[in-house]
């Protein structure tokens, strides 16, 4: 089943917001998507990608991919843990669940535990040791498949240095925070070498009922190699890159009541104290770069494993009350309220007996594959093409082995019954995938086009363990074209256009009745450099024929209906996205970098109907998408010197709606869990950070993250409300050499 396959795939031209295009032919840069470099010269690329250098990293010197992607417009996020250990991330308005709707990338290569049969990214790269972000909207994702309704996300890893250097991180914070980070590389003979490790860890900002952490200790290792060589004006370069990590976080799904959370947000209750999440992950790649003049390719193999086993409060037995409707009705399941809080055992005298049913989503996922990424510049009459071009084969597999174990509430600590476990779920979801692209850019006079097609080819498999009857095969084959084009004004200014075909599949296990997700996506905006003043308006338009979407146990929670994709139908979804920068020299030691960031998103149902995703229950033409904030505005200042910097970032996200149509019954009545015409809190949330520079004695640096305090419900998914992150203090020394 675990075989090593063989293909090709293209890394292409995309842009950055406020930086311009410079397809370099180093080996040293193909962790690279593409190569985007901040001058004066005004871009002159179609699409929306923005590129987060390592220097934009190191303001807030954040571990959160939730607060680094806050500076980047279309994006919209429902937080969960306050870390980001789980992220939950869209663009322009698509589902932020678990991130299944977006590609994500390291160094070019999909890093999701299973990115077609099982797109949600419960893995995620550690941001600490990232020294570029790259994010691509509209025409540029479908490069990037397979998710292309909403676009890529890729992380570049340390580059193997030419000479020899090294560098430490080390922090300490409020609420146990600790980081260690450092890394070392050099050559020797012609052969690159670096190692990298980090380590974060805190006691979690959470007041368990019993006592006990409610935070989380990763570690991240990282190791590359290279060899570079000139053959007959060939550049060469061979890579190797190997790393291991592994989490522990005692994280749960339950939240808390709305009384419950006014009195204290960052409560926990007692049946949570067994809650704990254990994952661990192995990357394998080799890659081979070479280029010339005109001609630059890189191959990647590549091969990934992740295991996981999240232990959880699934239901109480005895109950017909989900623990959503327990949350959202304390005095109506007074019992059931009673067991989960621990002010009452499980067993109690003329009382129903109520065991707390703790369920294990244990979980393998292996990723593999060849891509080859080339580019090719060539002339036919004097016309100058740039010419992307690729194919990817690459295989994927989920093996789910759940299982549920009995505990019981005693004098309010959840202890262990002597129940043996019982397996629950027990199947497998194989995707084998062939993917293509071609795309072509030409310039004519004042005009940049770029046209080129995706294509995806996926044999999916899935079957039941329990019970052999039980499985399916499908084949699905899809093209996707797209164009973009950039006019240029005068030397500061000009306009940018796209459409593309945007595509999600559905897992190997949906039945045929089950649509893949489609949809036609616009944009039209432009684009002002002047060497001084950025600035860029993008608008959107995403237009479905079909919007799909998966009951998980993040935002449904109903174990009927988990991994059960639901068809949504029609959908429109439309926005604008700005960002402003410029750098004002308040005299001749100090500059003020400031800039600002608006989102406008609007997503809207198209037809009526009744589902029975816990997320959309009875839908009216019109609804609002859940989880879609109307309004998002960040706005960044600085002051920096040669010595010193300081930084303040204010961000503010409007309310969003937890569901979009009322949940009703088979009878057409409401069910009353408390999501109905619920929204989570609008709130601004403001960030400051400061360092010193001592030279060759290393920086340090203070920052503090949420300094008002704000106490907020960032969503009621899928049990109860659930707290941001408290102020947080973290006082670190960075030492480079």
């Amino acid at each position: 089943m675990k075989k090593t396959l063989l293909a090709l795939a293209v890394a292409s031209i995309a842009t950055s917001a406020f930086a311009d295009n410079k397809q370099e032919t180093s080996g040293d840069n193909i962790e690279h998507i593409t190569i985007l470099s901040h001058t004066d010269k005004l871009r002159t690329e179609a699409g929306s990608t923005t590129l987060l250098t390592e220097v934009e990293l190191e303001k807030f010197e954040y571990d959160d991919i939730h607060r680094i992607l806050s500076k980047v417009p279309g994006v919209n996020i429902r937080e969960e843990d306050g870390y980001g250990l789980r992220p939950n991330i869209g663009f322009r308005g698509v589902t932020p669940e678990r991130s299944k709707k977006i590609t994500i990338m390291e160094d070019g290569v999909l890093i999701g535990p299973s990115p077609y049969s099982a797109s949600a990214a419960y893995y995620f790269p550690v941001p600490t040791r990232m020294t570029a972000v790259e994010v691509f909207k509209g025409p540029a994702a479908i490069k990037h498949g397979p998710q292309t309704v909403a676009g890529a996300l890729n992380f570049v890893t340390r580059q193997v240095p030419e000479f020899t250097e090294g560098g430490i991180d080390i922090a300490r914070g409020t609420d146990g925070y600790q980081k260690v980070h450092g890394h070392f590389g050099s050559v020797v003979n012609n052969v690159g070498f670096l190692v990298e490790g980090v380590n974060l860890k805190a006691d979690g900002f959470k007041e368990l009922d019993g006592g006990g952490n409610t935070g989380f200790d990763k570690n991240d290792l990282l190791a590359k190699f290279n060899y570079q060589l000139t053959n007959d004006g060939v550049d060469h370069t061979f890579g190797l890159k190997l790393s291991y990590a592994d989490e522990k976080s005692d994280e749960t799904y339950l939240g808390l009541t709305d009384a419950d959370f006014a009195e204290n947000p960052y409560r926990r209750y007692a049946a949570t104290q067994p809650a704990l999440m254990d994952t661990k992950h192995q990357q394998f790649m080799f890659s081979h770069n070479m280029s010339d003049d005109n001609l630059s390719m890189t191959t990647r193999v590549y091969r990934h494993d992740y295991e996981r086993a999240w232990l959880k409060l699934s239901k109480l037995v005895g109950s017909q009350a989900s623990l959503s409707a327990i949350l959202a009705n304390p005095e109506k399941y007074e019992r059931e309220y009673a067991v989960i809080s621990g002010t009452q055992n499980s067993v109690e005298s003329g009382s129903t007996t109520h065991y707390l049913l703790m369920g294990t989503n244990d979980r393998e996922y292996f990723s593999q594959g060849i891509q080859v990424d080339g580019n090719y510049d060539f002339s036919i009459q004097g016309v100058e093409h740039k010419l992307a071009f690729g194919v990817r084969l690459h295989e994927d597999e989920i093996e789910r082995k759940h299982f549920t174990e009995t505990y019981e509430m005693e004098d309010g600590f959840a202890l262990k019954t002597a129940e043996e476990a019982v397996f629950t779920t027990t199947n497998i979801e194989n995707t084998k995938a062939l993917s293509v692209y071609i795309e072509d850019t030409v310039t004519l006079g004042h005009l940049t086009v770029s046209a080129g097609v995706r294509g995806e080819s996926m044999d999916m498999y899935y079957t039941d363990k329990k019970d052999t009857d039980d499985w399916q095969k499908k084949k699905t084959t899809i093209w996707l074209p797209g164009v973009s084009g950039f006019y240029q004004l005068n030397d500061d200014s000009g306009l940018l256009f796209g459409v593309h075909q945007g595509f999600v599949p559905s897992s190997p296990k949906q039945a045929a009745d089950i649509e893949v997700e489609k949809s036609v996506n616009y944009e039209f905006g432009g684009r002002f450099n002047d060497g001084i003043t950025q600035f860029e308006a993008v608008a959107f338009f995403n237009d479905y024929s079909n919007l799909k979407e998966s009951c998980g146990f993040s935002n449904c929670g109903i174990d009927e209906a988990i991994d059960q994709e639901f068809n949504g139908g029609e959908v429109d979804v439309y926005g604008l996205e700005t960002q402003f920068s410029q750098r004002y020299p308040l005299n001749l030691q100090i500059d003020i970098p400031y800039g600002f960031v608006y989102t406008y998103t609007k997503g809207e149902f198209k037809t009526n109907f009744t589902s029975d995703f816990d997320q959309w229950g009875k839908v009216t033409s019109g609804d609002s998408l859940p989880y879609v904030p109307e309004h998002q505005f960040a706005f960044n200042i600085g002051l920096e010197a040669s010595e010193w910097y300081t930084n303040l970032s204010i961000k503010n996200v409007s309310s969003m709606q937890e569901r979009a149509g009322d949940l009703v019954d088979d009878n057409g009545d409401i069910i009353a869990d408390g999501l109905n015409g619920a929204k989570t809190d609008s709130a601004i949330t403001v960030d400051i950070s400061a360092g010193y520079d001592f030279d060759k004695y290393g920086r340090i640096y203070l920052k503090i993250d949420n300094l008002l305090d704000e106490e907020k419900v960032v969503s009621r998914r899928p049990y109860g409300a659930r707290p941001g992150k408290p102020r947080q203090v973290i006082f670190g020394y960075k030492y480079q050499f």
